[in-house]
């Protein structure tokens, strides 16, 4: 399986919410500017404005680590000033290079690779189960 999907997951520093948020979108411009193999890159910030849940979807692991060499300078700015609690969860096969980048930079993150689906529902069930079909 070349796809890989994660979720990644971090608390917002108090009392910078704003910088957060400039810093985000600087990171959302990076990825729109330079990645070539994101399928998914979404923002999900709570209602309080403490916690962020990021959904990102690469072509594969190599996608990952493109998408890292990218965003690295700006990634590490918003943890420096603005973000703490990161933790990641995959959902795909991880490379042994990928996983040497993760060792190397993910400090502070709980790592759950998960190799294979249990299960899924196909994506037209969906689609017709909330068109009322």
């Amino acid at each position: 399986m070349d796809y890989l999907e994660l979720s990644a997951h971090m608390k917002v520093r108090a009392g910078c919410l704003e910088g957060f948020k400039r810093q985000a979108a600087e990171l959302i411009r990076i990825t729109k500017e330079k990645d070539t193999r994101t399928l998914r890159y979404d923002w999900f910030l709570s209602t309080d404005g403490t916690e962020c849940e990021v959904r990102e979807a690469y072509t594969g692991p190599e996608g990952l680590i493109e998408h890292n060499t990218n965003i690295i300078e700006a990634r590490t700015r918003l943890f420096r000033d603005y973000a703490d609690g990161h933790f990641m969860t995959f959902y795909g096969e991880l490379s042994q290079p990928l996983l040497d980048l993760l060792k190397a930079h993910a400090v502070g993150a709980h790592l759950v690779p998960l190799p294979s689906r249990f299960g899924a529902i196909p994506s037209e069930t969906i689609a017709d189960f909330w068109s009322g079909s």
